[in-house]
C-alpha cells in the first residue's frame, strides 16, 4: 500500500492568512500541519507516500521533507495545477501507482489522535489488502450539514454517504482518511463534477457503495479529530496539541519517531536530525528519544 498525501488547493476558509502561505505549512503547535497527516499515514506502516502539491509550493515542500531519505521514506511529489477536487487528487497521483496497489489517502489538514490508532489503521489496510473495496472512518460531529455524511445499519452497514447534505441523516461525518483498492483510479475517471464543478471524493465512494464494497469504522468519544481548515478549527488542533504535549511530554505527529519505532531509521539517524534542530525542545525530544543527555 502507498499513500496519497493531498496539500494542495487554495485553503479559501484561512484568507488572507494562506494568501501567501501554503496551509499546510502552517504550525499546529510546534511542526507544520502536514506532520500531522504523514504521521497518520505512518502509523499505518506505509514508507511510500505521494504529496499532491500546487505548482507553486513544490519546492517548498521538497525542503521540508526531501527525497523521504531521512525518514526512511519514500516521498514524490506531483503537481496539481488547478483546485479540481479531491477525487482529483487521486487522478494526478495515479503514475506512482502499478497496477494492484493499495492506497491510503488523505487529506493535508486532518489530525487525528487516540488510543489504539495504529492498530486500527492496521486493521483497514489489512481489509483493503486482502478483501478489496474502501475502508473509512466517521466521527459524530454537532454541525453535519457542513460535512460528508454517512448512514449506516444497526449492525454497521453503510446505507448512504452524501456530501453537505441539507437534511443529514445522521450525525456521523465522514473524515479525511480513506482506504481504497485500486480500482478508486477508474471510478475517480468515471465520476462527473458536482455542482461546485469539482470531482468529490464522495462520488468515488458512493461507487464503492453501489457495489456493496463500503465499510465504515466508527471512531468513538476517546479520539479526537480536527479539519484544521478554519480559523477555530486551527486554533482548536494547536490548543489541543500543546495540551497533550505538556501534560504527557510525549509529542504527537512526530515523523521521526514514527520512523524510528517503525524500525526505518536507526538511533544514529535520529541523533542526527536532533542535532539538525539546534537548541529547540523538538531536538531535545528526539535526543531524549535516542537515549542521548541534553
Amino acid at each position: 500500500m502507498k499513500g496519497i498525501l493531498l496539500a494542495g488547493g487554495s485553503g479559501t476558509r484561512l484568507y488572507p492568512i494562506t494568501q501567501a502561505v501554503n496551509k499546510h505549512l502552517l504550525p499546529i503547535y510546534n511542526k507544520p500541519m502536514l506532520y500531522y497527516p504523514l504521521s497518520t499515514i505512518m502509523l499505518a506502516g506505509i514508507n511510500e507516500v505521494v504529496i499532491v502539491v500546487n505548482p507553486q509550493d513544490k519546492d517548498t515542500f521538497v525542503k521540508v521533507f526531501g527525497d523521504g531519505k531521512r525518514l526512511g521514506m519514500k516521498i514524490h511529489y506531483v503537481i496539481q495545477d488547478k483546485p479540481r477536487g479531491l477525487a482529483d487528487g487521486l487522478l494526478v497521483a495515479e503514475k506512482y501507482f502499478e497496477d494492484g496497489d493499495t492506497i491510503c489517502f488523505m487529506l493535508g489538514d486532518n489530525i487525528f489522535f487516540g488510543h489504539g490508532l495504529p492498530e486500527i489503521l492496521k486493521e483497514a489496510r489489512e481489509d483493503v489488502e486482502m478483501k478489496g473495496g474502501a475502508y473509512i472512518f466517521a466521527y459524530w460531529v454537532h454541525d453535519p450539514q457542513r460535512y460528508g455524511i454517512v448512514e449506516f445499519s444497526e449492525d454497521g452497514r453503510v446505507i448512504s454517504i452524501e456530501e453537505k447534505p441539507k437534511n443529514p441523516k445522521s450525525n456521523f461525518a465522514v473524515t479525511g482518511l480513506y482506504f481504497f483498492d485500486h480500482t478508486a483510479f477508474e471510478k475517480a475517471r468515471r465520476i462527473k463534477p458536482s455542482g461546485r464543478g469539482e470531482l468529490e471524493i464522495t462520488s468515488v465512494n458512493q461507487e464503492y457503495l453501489k457495489e456493496g464494497r463500503l465499510k465504515v469504522r466508527l471512531l468513538g468519544r476517546g479520539f479526537a479529530w480536527f479539519d484544521a481548515g478554519t480559523y477555530d478549527s486551527f486554533l482548536e488542533a494547536g490548543e489541543f496539541v500543546a495540551t497533550i504535549e505538556r501534560k504527557t511530554g510525549l509529542m504527537i505527529g512526530c515523523v521521526e519517531e514514527i520512523a524510528y519505532r517503525n524500525g526505518w531509521i536507526n538511533r544514529d539517524d535520529i541523533i542526527a536530525i536532533a542535532k539538525s534542530l539546534g537548541n529547540t525542545e523538538y531536538g531535545h525530544y528526539l535526543m531524549r528519544l535516542a537515549g542521548e543527555n541534553v
